[in-house]
């Protein structure tokens, strides 16, 4: 089984290829979307712990939909003053679909020219 933790808004959510999850609202409307921000990443013959991040290792996935989470209802209540407050919070939220777990697509870095003395 292959997976990974990634960093996407301040959290940690643990992937797998197929898994639809929900992270905070990203900037753009549709598309790929790569997370560089592996922290970990397991297959079935190796571990890999990064220190913070693994290097060479990124998590593509497309961008389903932006929506409104649930509404949130948070009450303030003080006894014997009359006191009593009611406030709602929606989250903006993005629906991401992951495809693809493993080495970042990248061409072979090339060696530096060596300078002639």
């Amino acid at each position: 089984m292959k997976y990974a933790v990634i960093k996407s808004g301040g959290k940690q959510y643990k992937v797998s290829e197929g898994d639809v999850i929900e992270v905070d609202r990203l900037p753009q409307e549709n598309g790929k979307v790569t997370f560089a921000d592996v922290l970990l990443f397991v297959t079935d013959e190796s571990v890999k712990i990064g220190k913070p991040v693994v290097t060479g290792e990124t998590v593509e996935a497309t961008l389903l939909e932006n929506f409104k989470g649930d509404k949130i209802r948070v009450s303030k209540y003080k006894s014997k003053v009359r006191y009593r407050k009611t406030i709602g919070f929606r989250a903006s939220l993005s629906k991401l679909k992951i495809e693809k777990i493993g080495s970042a697509s990248s061409k072979p870095k090339e060696k530096p020219a060596q300078k002639k003395k």
